[in-house]
Formats: structure tokens, sequence, C-alpha cells
């Protein structure tokens, strides 16, 4: 009806009377505002739920590692000591033999006999090597002959002289004839003598170098022969070290060949000369060698023994740890007391400045005082501050081969 002011229709989505006016549809924004706090709270619910297992979690962890520390590192410990500390000038020599010399013959000749075996021993004047002698041999025999007659010559001519059947210039001649025979035979007996070559002193024969049969030259080599009874000890020391070295001083000598084990030698001789180029002195220390051990041209390690330091703190040398940054060792502490009365020990670590090192120990020079307890065996497992545990295990040994710096 045309007076039906209510009847409604649209006009582009938007809803307006039968006279056009826009009608608006009833208001929401409350019921907006209230979803939009219950998600607020929702939220702020599950943010504190999160905070509080994240807290919860961090406490219980906390009390887990707090309540299950780790036990204490097992180690050995030992006192530093205080003793006299030896001292050492060392150096790094080469042995010699006192008696060492390659067999020549004097004279050339054909080999008929070879009298020895190669490294064996012999003693001095023993035959080694027999060279051909036979032609002077026989002129040895001529000689003789001329020998015998020109002493039965010379007897007679003494004899007519003296009842003056004879001159004095006829005794004369044949003295001089019976001379030269004689000195003919000295000389072929000589070079007889020469024809059979001799140890000229007692050693160990080397490896042979001629053969039955050869031809030998003047001066070729046939073997060589050492006495091994003796050796030098040849080595350079600085010259700054002149003062503290004499003759008659001891040497230590040890060998990479013969690891642990140490000889003992003693300066016989001092160069008077000091190198130019080096400013180092020569020095030889006489070595005996009476079970023939060691053999000459072997490399040695030379210490010669000087007067000791006085006391000085030393430890094991495996309680030093050695690093680019420096020499420290951990020093144990006494942290207070367990629940149970007990000591707390922590280890600690603290640089030192080391010193000589012999046979396993090493002189402490700054960094740890006397009666301080210090780790010797272990150390891979601590860190400064480190609880640790002492064991009644025996500290370390010694390296089998003695260090001296």
């Amino acid at each position: 009806m045309d007076g039906d002011l209510n009847t409604i229709h649209t006009e582009g989505g938007t809803i307006v009377a039968r006279d056009g006016t826009p009608l608006r549809p009833a208001a929401r924004q409350p019921r907006t505002v209230r979803w939009f706090l219950i998600v607020g709270l929702l939220l702020v619910l599950v943010l504190g739920l999160l905070y509080g297992y994240n807290a919860f979690r961090e406490h219980m962890t906390a009390s887990f590692f707090a309540s299950n520390k780790p036990p204490p590192a097992q180690i050995t410990a030992v006192k530093a000591v205080t003793e006299a500390v030896p001292h050492f000038a060392t150096a790094i020599g080469s042995l010699a033999a006192v008696h060492q010399v390659t067999v020549t013959p004097e004279v050339g000749g054909r080999v008929t006999a070879l009298n020895f075996t190669a490294g064996t021993h012999v003693n001095a004047g023993d035959a080694l090597v027999q060279l051909n002698d036979a032609p002077d041999r026989g002129d040895l025999a001529n000689y003789q002959a001329q020998s015998r007659l020109a002493a039965v010559s010379l007897r007679r001519a003494q004899l007519m002289a003296q009842h003056q059947f004879g001159t004095v210039e006829s005794v004369d001649q044949t003295q001089s004839q019976f001379d030269q025979a004689n000195a003919q035979i000295a000389k072929t007996q000589a070079i007889i003598a020469q024809k059979l070559i001799r140890a000229p002193f007692s050693g160990q024969l080397g490896v042979r170098q001629i053969d039955l049969g050869q031809y030998v030259q003047p001066g070729a080599p046939i073997v060589s022969l050492t006495d091994l009874r003796q050796l030098y000890v040849n080595f350079t020391l600085p010259s700054t070290q002149r003062a503290d070295i004499s003759v008659g001083q001891k040497v230590n000598v040890t060998l990479d060949a013969f690891p642990g084990r140490s000889f003992e030698a003693q300066i016989s001789t001092i160069d008077p000369q000091v190198r130019a180029d080096s400013r180092t002195m020569t020095v030889q220390a006489t070595l005996p060698n009476p079970d023939e051990t060691l053999l000459p041209g072997m490399f040695v390690n030379a210490a010669v023994v000087l007067p000791e330091e006085p006391d000085r703190v030393v430890l094991p040398e495996t309680a030093v740890d050695y690093t680019l940054y420096g020499d420290s060792v951990f020093v144990i502490r006494e942290d207070g007391k367990d629940a149970s009365g007990k000591p707390i020990l922590t280890a600690h670590r603290v640089p030192v400045k080391t010193g000589m090192r012999w046979n396993g120990n090493v002189a402490i020079r700054d960094g740890v005082t006397a009666g301080t307890m210090v780790a010797a065996a272990g150390q891979v497992k601590l860190q400064d501050g480190s609880a640790v545990a002492v064991t009644d295990s025996a500290p370390p040994k010694p390296p089998t081969k003695p260090t001296m710096n």
C-alpha cells in the first residue's frame, strides 16, 4: 500500500526505506571487543605457561647438575723438594780410536800367503800377509857367501901382515869387502822383513781388501786394524766456558745406540787454540772401552761434570707442562672441607721457570716453593680449579733415556 512506510528495499547493497532514507544496521562493537579480550587472555596464558615451563626446566637442570657434580680427577702428586742440582757443560761429539791404522805394504810384491781372518783379533807382531821374497832370499844367500869369503880373506890378510908377508893396504881392502857383504846382507834381510807384513799393535781387523796371488803396490790398503780398548771423545765447547773446563774432569757420555746406558770418560786434552769462525774450543776425553762395545765414528752426547749448583726446588720432569706459551705446573691446594670433614682439593695452574733437567728431574728456578704439592701425573684431565683426588700411586718413572740440558 502507498501509505505503508515500513516497506523497504535495497539499492546497491544498502538497505533503504520506501521514501529513500537509508537504514543503519544494528551495532556489533561490543561483541568484537569481547572476542579480542578473550583471544588476548588466551595468548597471555599460553605465553605464561611457556615461560613458566622454560624457567622450571632451567631450574631443574641446574639442580640436577648441582647435585650430580663429576667426581674429582684421580691424579698422582708429589711434594717439591730441595736438593743440589748437577751442572753440566753439554756438547755433541764423536768417538775416535786411540790406535787405528790401515795396514799397507812398504814394498810391492805378489801375495803368497794370507795369515789372517777378517774381523778377528790379533796381537802386536802377528804375521798378516806374506809377499813373494824368493829372489831376495837368493840375494841373501849370495851376500852371505860373499861375507864368509871376505871373512876368510880378512883373517889371512891380517895373519900375513903380522908376519911381514902382506901389506896394510891389502888388509884394508879385504876389510872393506867384508863390510860391504855384511851391509848387503842387512839390506836384503830388511827387504825380506818388509815383505812379511805384521800387525803393528794389538787390535781388531776389519774387512780384507786384497786376495791371494794379487800383486800389491807400495801403500796399497790391505786391512784396517783398530784398538777398541780405549777411545777418544772429541767435542767442542764455547770458548766462554774455558774457565770451567780443565784436564782431568769427568765426562758423562751417552749414545742413542745404547739408551739408558752412561759411559764415563776423562778430559785428557784441551786444544790451546780457539776456532776463529765459531769461537769454540776443541776438547778431547779418553774413554775406556774394555768390552769393545763402542766403535769409532759414533756420535755421542758429552756432558762435562761441573760443580753442583746450590740447593734448588726439584720436581719430576713429568710434572711440568711444556708449551709454546711457557712452562707451568698444577699446584694442589685445599679449598675448604666437605660435609664429612674431608678436605676439598683443587688444582691450580701456576707458571714456572725451569732449569737443568737430568735423570727425569727438573730444577724449578721460580714459581714453586719447597713443600708445595704438585700434580705429577694425570694433568691431561685437569683445568684450572678442577677438583682432584690424590692417589697412592708412585710418581712416574724417569724416561728410559735421561735428558741433560
